[in-house]
């Protein structure tokens, strides 16, 4: 007799047990929905500047079309090299130093699967990206989560991290500014830290994509302090600061062992990033800057108002320093974080994430993403403040 064929028995073990990303299942639902105010997105509400697309479109007409070296352009990373001395006060060889890819996700994927043994320990800062602990996960390493908590701005600490280590342990994640709290890191935070990762021979993955969102204090990059960069792989992106996120394109910078063990995966995987993409990305880090602060300009109007109407509805919510997300707390409400985002959605048609699809930790809380415009938030926070109102009787 025949079996009957099951083709979820050829599913790998460990891709069974990953679970759904929290905001793309939740945003299944929003989708069901008509006139609904997203302020759940990561995305920039801003069309890529004129001047970044048409320096795609003219990429096109130039008949730019072909495949780049697998480590990108050039020209793309000898930019990227001048900005980073500039602006993060670290230095690559644009040559062996620096790798383009499709996106941070896949910079951090072929990271870890560069990096990790099967049963490596990774410690992350949680609340974070939804990404963080599958992908470690999936290059068969053991994710590692320390909580991060309000009281602290959401920032982690050196003590929490050292009390994760263990004999197993070989990498920690960064994520500053962070998705979804806006949690940010002073460079004396950093320092213990540094210090930390030094002391127990780790390497560290820094996700700096939300950097040039940061409204106060200086942004600074832990591979910039003594002793770090020979550690440390950076990664970082065009998405956040020039709203270009449906061109897809990444880089990761660190020593040359790391970024060739990374290019190898990426050669097999991926081949190159998109020519395209690399031409407009390139215009977007020689002329880009004055884009980026007029939108971290208008972020910084939005973050105030969402934050104080979150507060005065009485979701206490810190104010974040760095990218486009509040996090404000909801248990005074009795519900939990998915309980209270689909109400909210049915009831108000509002789109908020549940704070618990960024990890245990971020339960009690919802990420609210204020890179909608200011009349959307407006009418976005007078129906959150009915809703509350409603739910508290």
């Amino acid at each position: 007799m025949t079996t009957p064929f099951d083709p979820q028995t050829f599913v790998a073990a460990h891709v069974a047990g990953i679970p759904r990303s929290g905001i793309r299942e939740f945003f299944d639902i929003v989708q069901s929905q008509k006139e609904v105010i997203s302020l759940g997105v990561g995305e920039p509400d801003f069309v890529t500047p004129w001047h970044i697309r048409e320096a795609a479109i003219y990429a096109l007409e130039r008949g730019r079309t072909g495949y780049t070296s697998n480590l990108g352009l050039l020209k793309l990373r000898e930019a990227i090299s001048v900005s980073l001395q500039k602006h993060f006060h670290v230095s690559y060889d644009p040559k062996t130093q620096i790798l383009i890819t499709v996106g941070v996700s896949e910079a951090l994927d072929i990271a870890l699967r560069a990096l990790i043994n099967p049963g490596d320990e990774i410690i992350y800062h949680e609340p974070c990206y939804v990404s963080y602990g599958p992908s470690v996960t999936l290059a068969h390493g053991v994710p590692v989560a320390v909580a991060c908590r309000a009281e602290d701005q959401f920032a982690v600490t050196a003590e929490a991290i050292e009390r994760a280590i263990t004999p197993r342990s070989k990498a920690l994640m960064l994520n500053f500014p962070t998705n979804p709290t806006g949690g940010t890191m002073t460079r004396a935070e950093l320092e213990k830290i540094a210090a930390v990762v030094q002391r127990h021979n780790l390497i560290v993955l820094t996700d700096e994509i939300y950097s040039e969102l940061t409204f106060e204090g200086e942004h600074v990059s832990i591979a910039a302090l003594p002793g770090m960069a020979e550690r440390t792989i950076f990664l970082h992106g065009f998405s956040k600061a020039y709203a270009m996120t449906g061109f897809r394109i990444g880089y990761a910078c660190g020593p040359v062992a790391l970024i060739e063990a990374m290019m190898r995966i990426h050669q097999y995987a991926m081949l190159c990033a998109s020519i395209i993409s690399q031409e407009a990305a390139l215009e977007a880090i020689q002329a880009g800057e004055p884009d980026t602060t007029a939108m971290r300009d208008q972020y910084r109007v939005r973050r105030n108002f969402i934050v104080n109407a979150l507060n005065a509805m009485g979701l206490p919510c810190h104010l974040p320093r760095g990218s486009f997300y509040a996090f404000p707390c909801i248990r005074s409400t009795g519900l939990t974080s998915k309980e209270f985002a689909l109400r909210l959605l049915q009831e108000e048609k509002v789109a908020c994430v549940p704070g618990g699809a960024f990890g245990a930790s971020g339960e009690g809380y919802l990420r609210c993403c204020f890179a909608t415009s200011l009349e959307q938030l407006q009418v976005a926070a007078e129906r959150m403040a009915g809703f509350v109102q409603r739910v508290r009787k």
